[in-house]
């Protein structure tokens, strides 16, 4: 009894450290049980490596054909029929005969060699025999279906590749050359299914219901992310980006605000947790982080540095919030992919302000095909241009010399980097007149 009154004033003291030191000891013992759990059920994968299997599965995806003619998608909700009966979890790339096509939501049985893979999915099977047991019959996907169809019958190759891709995140029909374009240029975010255009959605939406109900907004905003998700597949870095975005608008119907690094921290613990695999070996993961790192915190410290107690401009906000997701993201993309593009910041300043324009334009080009097919190429001329310039504009700075150059980092030189960049930024933030976060 006596030691334990003689330790109050301690810990009373330092409360908060002791605090925080619990809440990191317990979330180390939790994520060692979770992981301890979860990497049990991913031993069927290594278990039957190599060895031919049955598999009955979802499609994720559209499939699209691949080398050799092969129909490739993405695979959830995997049940192994043989050599045992068991259920697989995480997702599995599908390439294969048999079926002139899936689409997503179809079940399929796929009989081929397991492979383990790294990264977000967890094994792939190729040059598999496929045969599909039954059609999706989710009114969504048959709506996502014929508007896919109508834009890509409406607008010409690659425009409705690009225009869908802008809208929904689907990459696989963009052409292979267009691909190494966008990427060459830092530009591949702005068609992979991500925050970026989840982000644009809610932004529109909050300034349309300003001058409305908090309600009204929150109910709306929420409606609009679960549509989002439905119709993009929820995937994983959309469901990290409405986790940050449904936190936020929660925080701000309540009248409360979220430090951007709570938010963030929150959102990778249960993210995390629910699927260990993304801290394991998920770049993607990492990168949704980082990103959100440099938009949600960098970027208000460096505008406050500039402009203090001002609002900056939005171009001068959009090259900064550019500049700060580039910083963040950098280090571990020349750690990974071993390139460094020279000229992604001047491509993302100039293309990436147009994207919410095609997003619009190329929404209504494939409604009007769907309603008025035969009004449709009028509907789809505005597309039609701004597209056309957007390609054009790709192309063209990736035909500059050096837009893109081979530069890897060591392990050590992405952490010293990385020290590099926080070591800045907490002088910056030492410096700056006010040590408040400012959360959106």
């Amino acid at each position: 009894m006596v030691l334990a009154c003689s330790l109050i004033p301690p810990l009373a003291y330092f409360h908060h450290k002791l605090s925080l030191l619990s809440i990191i000891i317990l979330g180390l013992v939790l994520g060692n049980y979770r992981g301890s759990v979860f990497s049990q059920s991913l031993l069927p994968y290594r278990t039957f490596a190599g060895r031919l299997v049955s598999v009955r599965a979802v499609a994720l995806d559209d499939a699209v054909y691949g080398r050799q003619s092969q129909i490739t998608f993405d695979a959830g909700r995997i049940s192994l029929l043989s050599p045992e009966r068991i259920s697989l979890p995480g997702s599995i790339k599908i390439g294969g005969y048999g079926e002139p096509m899936i689409y997503r939501g179809d079940t399929v049985v796929i009989i081929g060699k397991l492979f383990p893979t790294r990264g977000s999915r967890q094994a792939s099977m190729g040059y598999a025999q496929i045969q599909r047991v039954a059609v999706g019959s989710s009114r969504v996907d048959a709506i996502r279906s014929r508007f896919v169809a109508s834009i890509q019958s409406i607008l010409p190759a690659p425009l409705g590749s690009f225009g869908l891709g802008l809208l929904v995140g689907q990459r696989s029909t963009l052409p292979v050359s267009l691909n190494d374009q966008l990427s060459a240029v830092g530009l591949t975010h702005i068609v992979a299914v991500s925050g970026y255009n989840l982000t644009i959605l809610i932004q529109f939406v909050r300034r349309l219901m300003q001058k409305r109900s908090k309600y009204q907004a929150t109910v709306i905003t929420f409606g609009i992310i679960g549509l989002f998700m439905l119709v993009t597949g929820s995937s994983a870095s959309i469901v990290r980006a409405a986790m940050v975005s449904g936190l936020s608008l929660w925080a701000w119907y309540y009248g409360r605000a979220l430090r951007p690094s709570v938010l963030i921290l929150l959102v990778a613990a249960l993210s995390a947790g629910w699927f260990p695999v993304y801290i394991w070996s998920d770049i993607g993961w990492y990168l949704s982080f980082l990103a959100f790192s440099g938009i949600l915190i960098v970027a208000p410290l460096i505008t406050r540095r500039i402009f203090g107690s001002k609002k900056a401009h939005a171009i001068a906000q959009l090259c900064i919030e550019t500049f700060s997701a580039q910083l963040m993201t950098v280090p571990i993309i020349m750690f990974i992919f071993g390139r460094l593009s020279t000229i992604s910041f001047v491509s993302n300043i100039l293309i990436v302000p147009l994207v919410p324009l095609a997003m619009g334009l190329s929404f209504v080009a494939g409604l009007s095909g769907m309603l008025v097919p035969s009004m449709a190429g009028w509907f789809a001329f505005p597309a039609r241009m701004l597209l056309t310039y957007m390609i054009d504009s790709v192309r063209y700075f990736a035909k500059i010399p050096a837009s893109s150059l081979s530069i890897s980092l060591t392990t050590t030189q992405v952490i010293l980097s990385y020290c590099l960049i926080v070591g800045i930024l907490l002088l910056w933030w030492r410096k700056t007149p006010t040590n408040d976060n400012i959360t959106e």
